[in-house]
């Protein structure tokens, strides 16, 4: 490795290391031409090389019926953002929404409490950075979430003295704006997902911009994710992957942590491992981080070359809870308390997602009446919009308010929403409140619609 002053002058020290660990290779790609007659069907398997495609492409959760006609009706599609003009099965969804994955970032908290407790400025990226690799474990789930219906909510609370909530503040293009807070920090995202259908996989972009706000020193840090790349969508058996560089920066002081998401190489090689560098502002290596995505993230202090210092261990920040054996949706505890009414807070809004009875029933294991429901919230939705239009009239979010600015993120530039501060007025005036909530939570029929006679003229 050259010197620090060299690779600097070209970029910097962590230029030069994340273009070297990008040369790893990627899993073995085939294409199964002529397989059952299709052309194109790119099969991955990330247990085994290029030999075993056409047998791993007969596995999966589909029946070979329903796979058949699936890639008849999708493959006109490749190359499209499918965020959300495409209707699909409730078979393939879990029951949870996105709002609710929103807040699985959420699980392990504390490592952003203690990144503000924190006085080394590189200790309290190793701490924030190992808070935002801890959500991929979720995120591997090879099922797909509900689409948020406009103006669905979603709230948690009794989890790490947060109160969270989330919004669905557009609809085309599908935007969705959060919030978090406790005494240690303040969470807020602006996401608007973009897809490429690339025929058996998918790329999902996530354009958005994640900052988060340590109350002690009022240091912001910004989050640039990796891209995900979900692989045999219809041919083979689901798996997920996300190759490439995650960026925390500290806004205030210029410290940046660097970490390489390693691409899943042959028979599994590289899968889940991640490596990378704290930065100081000058970007010279100071800590190296390492371990794997779906286990844990430990860290070490270096020298200048992104060496381990001398008398210094290995030493673990991270390490993934227990989760249910044999779960069906792969579901963590955490993803679990998220359905959950213990989560909800007094008077729960009646937008939130966990009283959607498409989500509800699929909960519930009734397939076919979370399909009808799925379809009737769409055709509501549907006629909402025609309403709106009919009127004249804006959608305009409850909790959180569009702003003037535009952010660039790698994947294309986005409307940036800000928290207006109304939720927690809210919800102090209800906790100010002498009224007993006596109604059962679970009877609160969803309603996140703008119009309540939906066919008024």
């Amino acid at each position: 490795m050259g010197s620090p002053e060299k690779n600097q002058s070209k970029g910097g020290f962590f230029t030069a290391m994340t273009s070297g660990l990008s040369l790893f290779s990627n899993a073995m790609h085939r294409s199964v031409n002529g397989f059952l007659g299709y052309e194109g069907v790119e099969v991955i398997n990330p247990e085994g090389g290029k030999e075993d495609a056409e047998e791993e492409a007969q596995r999966g959760r589909w029946k070979e019926e329903e796979r058949d006609s699936y890639w008849k009706m999708m493959q006109k599609y490749i190359g499209s953002d499918v965020t959300s003009m495409v209707t699909l099965p409730v078979l393939i969804f879990e029951p949870m929404t996105m709002l609710q994955k929103m807040a699985e970032l959420m699980e392990y908290s504390h490592l952003l409490d203690q990144a503000d407790e924190c006085e080394d400025p590189y200790m309290r990226l190793v701490y924030a950075s190992s808070w935002a690799i801890s959500v991929y474990y979720a995120l591997q789930r090879t099922w797909k979430p509900f689409n948020p219906i406009l103006g669905e909510t979603y709230e948690l609370v009794n989890h790490g003295g947060i109160t969270f909530i989330s919004e669905q503040v557009s609809h085309h293009p599908p935007m969705s704006a959060g919030h978090a807070e406790n005494e240690h920090f303040t969470y807020d995202l602006t996401s608007k997902l973009k897809t490429k259908f690339l025929g058996n996989s998918l790329d999902i972009y996530p354009v958005g911009r994640t900052r988060v706000t340590l109350k002690r020193d009022g240091v912001l840090l910004d989050l640039v994710p990796p891209h995900t790349k979900v692989n045999n969508l219809i041919f083979g058996r689901t798996w997920v992957d996300s190759p490439g560089e995650m960026v925390m920066t500290n806004l205030t002081t210029g410290e940046k942590v660097v970490l390489y998401f390693q691409p899943c190489g042959w028979f599994g090689a590289n899968r889940y491992e991640v490596d990378g560098y704290v930065y100081n502002a000058q970007e010279e290596p100071k800590i190296l981080m390492t371990g794997k995505w779906n286990e844990s993230m430990s860290y070490q202090p270096c020298d200048l070359e992104g060496e381990p210092l001398a008398g210094t261990e290995l030493k673990e920040v991270w390490h993934l809870a227990e989760t249910p054996e044999n779960d069906k949706y792969q579901y963590t505890c955490f993803a679990h308390k998220l359905n959950s009414f213990d989560t909800a807070p007094k008077k729960l809004l009646a937008s939130d997602s966990r009283l959607r009875p498409d989500r509800w029933a699929l909960e519930k294991g009734e397939l076919s009446k979370a399909g009808a429901e799925k379809s009737s919230l769409e055709e509501r939705q549907r006629a909402e919009k025609r309403n709106r239009e009919a009127k004249g009239d804006q959608f305009t979010p409850k909790w959180f308010d569009i702003t003037d600015e535009i952010t660039s993120t790698p994947w294309g530039d986005l409307e940036v929403y800000h928290y207006n501060g109304k939720y927690t007025d809210h919800r102090s005036a209800i906790a100010s409140s002498d009224a007993i909530d006596l109604k059962d939570v679970q009877s609160i029929e969803f309603n996140p619609w703008q119009y309540g006679n939906l066919y008024e003229e």
